[in-house]
């Protein structure tokens, strides 16, 4: 057991109390000694589980709470930037890890980086999808250069579900983009490169009479000139599956991945047949065909039918980054110029795709 880092959640919802509260007290490496939320029954809930102190909002928290080491923004999307600011402002905490979006402009992002400066405080996008042992093991294969230059990337993060919750609404920074998007185009962002992409984004909002009047499908593409395509697809309108969650094209090969499984195919252009060009037409009508010798692979996570590939594992392993990032000068797996170039592209494709706002009824 190592230092122990005390905790403020702000927050005690899906977020606050299912993923970080749920990780953070079976760890003894962190002790949650306060928590925020404006619903009795959940300040009881952790007064009673947790053993902590419990208050309305993030506010009163700050101002009459314990100072701690770790703050945890977990408030909804439309608070984040508010909350994220407040906290590093008061004086009380020496870290920060904010939820997902953790801002919706790139203003906003910079004036949230430009004040952890400011004030001393680690700012620390919570970003896990990162940690996936698939995407790990996919950046370990592209790495390797066996699927040669990578031409074309497809992200699929969709399925078919209706919504009737704030997660719907614009007023409240929600959308498929802003709520599931920070995993894909956080991934996105890692296999594209350093450079700021070229965005073409589509949405789509249906959604029948249940009082949502933000997009529920987002179809962004990333481009540059030196980069691969990327097409990142995140519908809730997509009653049949279209593909894997990742098909990768590659001048010498190809990879598809889902969330326990990649399957590549490859070729060694060294091994190749010699081709020379038919001048000046194809030779005797023909096509042109070769046999090449594939080399197929296939990868499964060792855990599959665990924790491992769901949100439990990803959170510990983000959670482990940010330990040693505070405890051994780590540097972080995540970051800001990636978390900037992410809120980047969603910024993009909200401003391409300006939706009408229903009031809800």
């Amino acid at each position: 057991m190592g230092k122990v880092i005390t905790v403020a959640i702000a927050g005690q919802g899906r977020s606050g109390w299912g993923i970080h509260t749920k990780y953070l007290r079976t760890n003894s490496n962190f002790k949650i000694v306060a928590v925020a939320d404006e619903l009795p029954e959940r300040r009881q809930q952790a007064i009673d589980e947790l053993g902590c102190e419990a208050y309305c909002n993030y506010q009163e928290l700050l101002d009459k709470g314990p100072a701690v080491d770790l703050f945890v923004n977990a408030t909804p999307s439309a608070f984040h930037v508010e909350t994220s600011m407040a906290a590093m402002k008061s004086g009380k905490i020496k870290y920060l890890v904010t939820e997902k979006p953790t801002a919706t402009t790139v203003e906003e992002f910079d004036m949230l980086v430009e004040t952890a400066k400011e004030t001393g405080v680690l700012l620390y996008p919570f970003q896990n999808s990162r940690f996936y042992p698939m995407f790990t093991k996919i950046r370990e294969i592209l790495a390797s250069g066996v699927l040669g230059k990578i031409v074309y990337i497809r992200s699929n993060w969709s399925g078919f579900g209706r919504r009737w919750d704030w997660q719907t609404r614009q007023d409240q920074k929600a959308g498929n983009l802003f709520n599931t998007g920070p995993h894909p185009v956080d991934q996105a962002v890692v296999l594209f490169g350093e450079e700021y992409p070229t965005v073409n984004a589509v949405f789509a909002s249906e959604h029948w009479d249940l009082g949502g009047d933000a997009e529920n499908m987002a179809l962004v593409r990333l481009t540059g000139p030196n980069n691969p395509t990327i097409d990142i697809d995140i519908s809730s309108l997509q009653a049949y599956k279209i593909g894997n969650m990742y098909n990768i094209s590659g001048t010498y090969g190809g990879l598809i991945a889902d969330a326990n499984k990649i399957q590549w195919k490859y070729f060694n252009p060294e091994e190749a047949p010699k081709q020379e060009f038919w001048k000046p037409w194809s030779k005797d009508r023909q096509y042109c065909g070769e046999q090449l010798k594939w080399t197929e692979m296939t990868w499964e996570c060792a855990n599959a039918n665990s924790n491992a590939t769901g949100f439990s594992e990803i959170v510990h392993l983000l959670y482990k980054d940010f330990y040693a990032v505070v405890t051994e000068g780590k540097a972080p797996e995540i970051t800001h110029d990636q978390v900037r170039r992410q809120v980047y592209i969603m910024e993009e494709a909200h401003k391409q795709n300006p939706l009408p706002k229903k009031p809800l009824k």
